[in-house]
C-alpha cells in the first residue's frame, strides 16, 4: 500500500509540476518543438519500422563494440599496474635479502 501510495505521490508531482512549468512562454514553445519531434520520429518509425529496427541494431553493435574496447583498455591498465606492483615488491624482497 505504501509503494503504491509513493508512486501516485510521485506521478501527481510530476503532473501537477510540469503543468506550473507550462505558464512559462519560452517552456511551452521548447515543449512544442520538442513534442513536434517526437511525433514526426514516431510517424518516421510506423512508416519504416524495418529501417528504424535496422538503426537501432546499428546503435546497439556501437554501443557494445566501444563497452568491450573500454573493458578491454580496463584490463591492460590493470595488467600494467599488476605488473609494475611485480617488480616493486621484487625488487623489496631483493633489499631485504641483501
Amino acid at each position: 500500500m505504501g509503494k503504491r501510495k509513493l508512486l501516485i505521490g510521485m506521478v501527481a508531482g510530476a503532473v501537477v509540476g510540469g503543468l506550473v512549468t507550462l505558464f512559462d512562454k519560452e517552456t511551452r514553445v521548447y515543449t512544442s518543438g520538442k513534442l513536434s519531434g517526437v511525433k514526426s520520429g514516431i510517424s518516421y518509425v510506423t512508416k519504416n519500422p524495418s529501417e528504424a529496427v535496422h538503426q537501432l541494431q546499428e546503435t546497439f553493435d556501437a554501443i557494445s563494440e566501444k563497452f568491450t574496447s573500454g573493458t578491454e583498455s580496463a584490463i591492460n591498465a590493470l595488467d600494467q599496474v599488476q605488473q609494475t606492483l611485480g617488480k616493486v615488491e621484487n625488487k623489496t624482497e631483493v633489499k631485504e635479502i641483501e
